[in-house]
């Protein structure tokens, strides 16, 4: 996963303005207690990132993978199918 599409992933699950909210401000036990923006900023995955988010956020198994993946001849985040 990269950056642009765990940024997608996160406005495609938790829409932008609130994602913005989630990614600067929950503290994430998962990555040592530091927010998913500290985190990146540290240099951890952005698949890691996301994967203790969802987890944190009780995000359902089936929205976890894949997600923030650009979709052929769409613009705009991904749908949840």
């Amino acid at each position: 996963m990269k950056q642009s599409e765990f940024q997608r992933a996160v406005d495609a699950e938790f829409g932008a303005g609130y994602g913005g909210v989630v990614v600067g401000d929950l503290v994430l036990s998962a990555l040592g207690g530091r927010t998913a923006r500290e985190a990146l900023a540290a240099g951890v995955r952005p698949q890691e990132v996301w994967l203790a988010l969802c987890e944190a956020t009780d995000v359902p198994e089936e929205r976890r993978h894949g997600a923030g993946r650009p979709v052929p001849g769409e613009s705009g985040p991904p749908r949840h199918e």
